[in-house]
């Protein structure tokens, strides 16, 4: 069974038609990530999946449920990490995640919930004395604390240094291998790299694009750049068969010489730029 199935969705509001048919498909256990630009229906959809705005046209199933109609056990079933951080300042964290965990029929153990988001040392500290990192991991904290079946993570390492980025990865990579399934909207193109099994490209209301990260767009089958420097000066072609270029540089005088494959990085941008 597919957790998110999508097919014609459609919201618009007055003139601007910010959903345009967008079909969807994210398999259970599933890291799927959401790519696009401000304004290209990012918000729009994933509101709709979670529930929390309603839909003018489509079919929408999410844990083979409509969300527009969905009552209190559905949303036990998933979970919500939003761009904001929480700020219960007063709050230790353990009292923080306890809390919410009263609002769940069967939530997960706080102790296990605090030592995956990696709180443990922090548990008895209040809210307001923690980094912008903790405090994100308080937020996934509080997303999983109901064992959800389907985690939302908006944009969740917004603002957050080099280090603090890879060890939220790392959260996110346990939470994967448990099960859970991760739709993720970010506008870091190495995050979605690095958790996506599958993502897709949203601009101007559609879906422009939907692969794995080494096949997006065309991406794998793409040509290749070959860059080197001889006596001639700076030389630097598109290709194909990059290979035979090497091999035909090999018994030459040259340096410098590098051979890159379009990144994830190149692709979005050709992709989104075809839309403007």
């Amino acid at each position: 069974m597919n957790a998110i199935e999508v097919r014609g969705l459609r919201k618009s509001y007055g003139d601007n038609h910010a959903v345009q048919g967008i079909d969807l498909t994210v398999a259970r256990g599933e890291v799927f990530a959401l790519l696009g630009p401000n304004g290209a229906g990012k918000t729009t959809t994933v509101e709709i999946l979670e529930g929390h705005r309603t839909r003018d046209e489509g079919f929408v199933k999410v844990l083979n449920t409509d969300p527009s109609t969905a009552g209190r056990d559905w949303r036990a079933r998933i979970g919500i990490v939003l761009q904001t951080a929480t700020d219960s300042a007063e709050l230790t964290v353990r009292e923080t995640i306890r809390h919410y965990a009263g609002y769940y029929p069967r939530p997960r153990r706080l102790d296990d919930v605090i030592e995956v988001c990696g709180l443990a040392e922090k548990a008895d500290a209040r809210i307001r004395s923690l980094s912008g990192g903790q405090r994100r991991r308080v937020d996934v904290a509080l997303g999983i604390i109901g064992d959800p079946e389907l985690l939302f993570l908006d944009e969740p390492t917004t603002g957050f240094d080099p280090q603090a980025r890879r060890q939220f990865w790392a959260l996110v990579q346990a939470l994967a291998a448990e099960g859970t399934t991760i739709l993720l909207t970010t506008h870091y193109l190495d995050e979605a790299e690095a958790l996506a099994n599958r993502l897709a490209v949203i601009a101007g209301g559609r879906i422009v694009a939907e692969g794995t990260p080494a096949t997006l767009g065309g991406r794998a089958t793409a040509a290749a750049t070959v860059s080197w420097t001889d006596a001639d000066g700076d030389h630097e072609i598109s290709t194909d068969d990059p290979t035979s270029v090497v091999a035909r540089l090999a018994g030459q005088a040259v340096s410098g010489l590098k051979v890159r494959q379009p990144s994830l990085e190149d692709v979005y941008l050709e992709l989104i730029g075809a839309t403007q």
